[in-house]
């Protein structure tokens, strides 16, 4: 986003004031503790976070750009301008069951359309404590409107400055609004905005440790005096004060040594002056005093004990800590602290520090430090350590306590259960903690690549059963009001047989988990026996989930996971594992669509597809289709032979993309195509007409195509070509040529566009191969190089002389496609014709 020419009268402003300006009203409208806001980039449809408050951008990576299609709230807020609020856990799984799994921690989260006049240019989202019993329509949802609506109406005139409203940039990462209460020294200062000028009292002065005239000189200035880190914040604020909106209420601001500020702005009514609406500033700052010592009481504790703020970087470390980290205490002060511990950049261990960021309770856990030499110290002191690492947030901090593994603590986490005693955990075994949480992330990319349900199961499979350390896997689908195993693993041969088409009414974990909508826990063998009295059993120990799978509020199947051993089921692993489900059964939904669009799909291709070809004595010809075997299988591709006059009109073609559109696109073409040839219009007259044909259909698509009409007496052809590959000619010597024909562009991009023509001879014997670059393009290689490819295999290829009633050209098709058939992984649909001709009857 970059500036414009300011209006007259106007206050100075920069976008990046106005967003981060709006982002900090956003969290004090709803005592949020972080924010942000999405905008409109150049890519189209792509939302970019552009303003990140109160987490560090360097954890929160995956969510810097979102598609506006996503299943996400943002994504909603945005498609749909509509405000989304999301009281707890519970209701984010319910709805958004991908963020659940990407941020399965205890936070609400409020997301509002920013709308200017008519057009929404972004998001304005707000992270805030978790209230399960939160009322339908808080008041705190009208002050966010209000916050969302300003900055709207101030993108809207940005943007009729000349300046274009959008962020391709990484997000700008900035502290929130400070908390806590503040009492103290009370400065006070005026600045009016017509002359610029800034007075202050000599409190103000003495707290900003600076002298009447730097402040004099600017807002900026003042800004940057009052409070160095958070400048912006109190820049945006002034700005906003003098156009009439001063902050609903007082601004938390930091001092330069860390300390809480409060400051409240107002405007004192004799203005605005008739040469410009804007108004005199008046604000005071009230100061506590001095912030933490940087050495406090915790640098006598034995342990090690460091504190970093909402942004990452490390404020205080004391002597034990530093050793601990392996840094010295000055170089570890000021740091990020993935800078400082390098060896804390692992996804298992990030993820546990966005809990700590994201949610009230503490969080416990253990990290591996890799060989270093504490400064000072002998190499291999402290080599390989296992820390135990336990991190308390706070409002604006997050407090860590770390020990060495094995180290006996008399703390709040051993009381907890978390066991400091232990030794290093063994990554093949260690299963306590039941899936680190970053492996939902992965598994909703993986999901995302899923299109046929034995993908979705074979993804969970591979993704979600090492995860959790489970042994057996069955999913069934509901079809008709019955389930139908769709996979399963891991159960004893035949034991999930009786299961198979049981209805809705079956008093079973895995009907009633899907009826009721509610996950079943089973901690043993013996809990779900005594549940469900006389059902069997495929083992005698272990433990059981059953997983409603409901997408969009419909009922799609269940999920049923296996443990071979006796285990519990915290809150966050039964949080995490229905946000899962919701997932998998948003995946097999789409699946579910994807085989009903494929089966129709293929059904149009084959019933548009020639099923038998126009004939000539003197010209054979064979034709194939072969679909993908990638995403939709079908495509676009076809074929023709059709009487023209007294000869005989081939022609190939490609519609671009795949699916229904592209296999009705095709049947449109062709009959077109057909028309013209049996009218025997000359091949530049088929492609022009054709292509204006494409263009009044506006069916979002283009083709290429290739016209070749042929003399079957003579041998004498004429061929046009739009944007298609250049056809073969195998001589009947062997000889084949790559023909070198002049064409126009695709079909259905220009309307004038024009198709020259050239002329060729087939000889007796001789071959002519049309084909559709999927015969010959291949990922990451030259399509040239495909093309030359093809053309050594039909010299090489031995072709039968033509007899009547013979066909000598379609093994020759089946040898030139044989590799195409047997490829597993087939890209792209693929078309091919081949026409010779017979010598004249003696």
């Amino acid at each position: 986003m970059h500036g414009s020419a300011e209006r007259a009268g106007r206050v100075p402003t920069t976008p990046t004031t106005v967003l981060t300006g709006a982002v900090a009203d956003a969290i004090r409208a709803v005592d949020g503790f972080a924010g942000g806001v999405y905008l409109r980039s150049s890519t189209p449809d792509v939302l970019r976070l552009a303003v990140l408050a109160g987490l560090p951008g360097r954890l929160f990576r995956p969510w810097w750009r979102l598609h506006k299609d996503r299943p996400f709230p943002a994504a909603d807020a945005y498609r749909l301008g509509v405000q989304v609020f999301l009281a707890d856990p519970t209701e984010t799984m319910r709805r958004y069951p991908q963020l659940a799994a990407g941020l399965p921690f205890r936070f609400g989260s409020a997301y509002v359309p920013v709308v200017g006049g008519v057009t929404t240019y972004g998001v304005l989202t707000v992270l805030l404590p978790s209230t399960p019993d939160a009322t339908e329509t808080p008041p705190d949802r009208d002050r966010l409107a209000a916050v969302a609506d300003e900055l709207g109406a101030t993108l809207r005139e940005l943007q009729e400055d000349g300046a274009a409203v959008v962020w391709d940039a990484e997000p700008l990462c900035v502290r929130p609004p400070a908390v806590g209460t503040v009492t103290g020294r009370i400065g006070r200062f005026t600045w009016d905005p017509v002359d610029a000028g800034v007075t202050a009292d000599d409190t103000l002065l003495a707290l900003a440790g600076a002298a009447k005239d730097d402040i004099a000189r600017s807002p900026e200035a003042l800004a940057e005096a009052v409070a160095p880190d958070d400048a912006h914040l109190v820049l945006a604020a002034l700005r906003r004060t003098a156009t009439g909106w001063p902050p609903p209420g007082p601004l938390r601001v930091r001092s330069a040594d860390g300390g809480a500020r409060l400051l409240e702005l107002w405007t004192p009514g004799d203005r605005p002056v008739a040469a410009a609406p804007v108004h005199r500033v008046s604000g005071l700052v009230i100061d506590p005093g001095p912030g933490p010592a940087a050495d406090g009481a915790a640098d006598l504790l034995p342990d090690g004990v460091f504190a970093f703020d909402r942004l990452g970087l490390i404020t205080y470390v004391n002597p034990r800590a530093a050793e601990l980290l392996g840094r010295p205490r000055a170089e570890l002060l000021g740091r990020a602290l993935w800078d400082a511990a390098p060896w804390l950049d692992r996804p298992e261990y990030e993820d546990h520090l966005r809990a700590a960021l994201m949610s009230p309770e503490p969080v416990h856990f253990q990290v591996g430090r890799p060989p270093a030499p504490v400064h000072g110290q002998a190499a291999g002191a402290h080599e390989g350590e296992w820390l135990s690492l336990s991190a308390y947030p706070g409002p604006d901090i997050v407090t860590c306590r770390v020990v060495p593994l094995g180290q006996v603590a008399d703390t709040a986490e051993a009381a907890s259960g978390f066991d400091t005693t232990a030794g290093p955990p063994d990554p093949a075994t260690d299963v306590s903690s039941m899936a680190p949480l970053y492996r939902p992330i992965v598994l909703a990319i993986a999901l995302t690549e899923a299109v046929t349900a034995r993908q979705v199961s074979e993804v969970v499979m591979r993704e979600l059963l090492p995860a959790f350390g489970g042994k057996r896997l069955a999913i069934y689908l509901l079809q008709d009001r019955h389930l139908h195993l769709a996979w399963e693993s891991g159960f004893p041969r035949g034991f999930l047989a009786p299961f198979e088409g049981v209805g809705l009414d079956a008093r079973l974990p895995g009907v009633e988990t899907l009826t009721t909508g509610r996950p079943l826990f089973f901690e043993s063998m013996e809990r779900l026996a005594a549940t469900y009295p006389g059902i069997p059993l495929d083992a005698s120990e272990g433990s059981r989930a059953f997983l409603p799978l409901i997408a969009s509020g419909r009922p799609v199947g269940s999920c049923i996971l296996g443990f071979d051993r006796p285990r519990g089921f915290s809150g966050e692993e039964r949080t995490v594992l229905t946000a899962l489900a919701g997932l998998i059964a948003q995946a097999l939904e789409r699946a579910r669509r994807y085989d009903s669009e494929a089966a129709l799909a293929r059904g149009l291709q084959e019933a548009l597809l020639p099923h038998s070809l126009s004939t000539h004595p003197q010209v054979e010809t064979a034709g194939c289709y072969l679909p993908g075997t990638q995403g939709m299988d079908v495509g676009g591709d076809w074929y023709d032979v059709v009487e023209a006059g007294d000869g005989l009109a081939v022609v190939i073609g490609d519609v671009q993309g795949h699916g229904v559109q592209a296999a009705a696109t095709m049947g449109q073409l062709r009959s077109a195509v057909r028309a013209f040839a049996l009218g025997d219009h000359p091949p530049d007259e088929v492609m022009s007409g054709t292509n204006r044909l494409l263009i009044d259909l506006d069916p979002g698509q283009f083709a290429s195509c290739c016209y070749i009409r042929l003399d079957p007496v003579t041998g004498a052809a004429r061929a046009a070509r739009a944007g298609h590959p250049q056809p073969l000619l195998r001589h009947p010597d062997g000889r084949t040529d790559v023909l070198d024909l002049p064409g126009g562009v695709v079909l259905g991009v220009a309307p004038q566009a024009r198709y020259p023509v050239s002329e060729l001879r087939l000889e007796p014997g001789a071959v002519l191969a049309l084909y559709t670059d999927g015969l010959v393009e291949r990922p990451g290689a030259d399509i040239d190089e495909g093309i030359g490819a093809l053309r050594e295999r039909l010299s090489r290829t031995d072709v039968p002389p033509a007899r009547p009633g013979g066909s000598s050209l379609a093994g020759v098709a089946n040898l030139l496609t044989e590799e195409a058939r047997h490829a597993v992984d087939r890209p792209d649909d693929i078309a091919l014709l081949l026409t010779t001709r017979r010598s004249a009857r003696p």
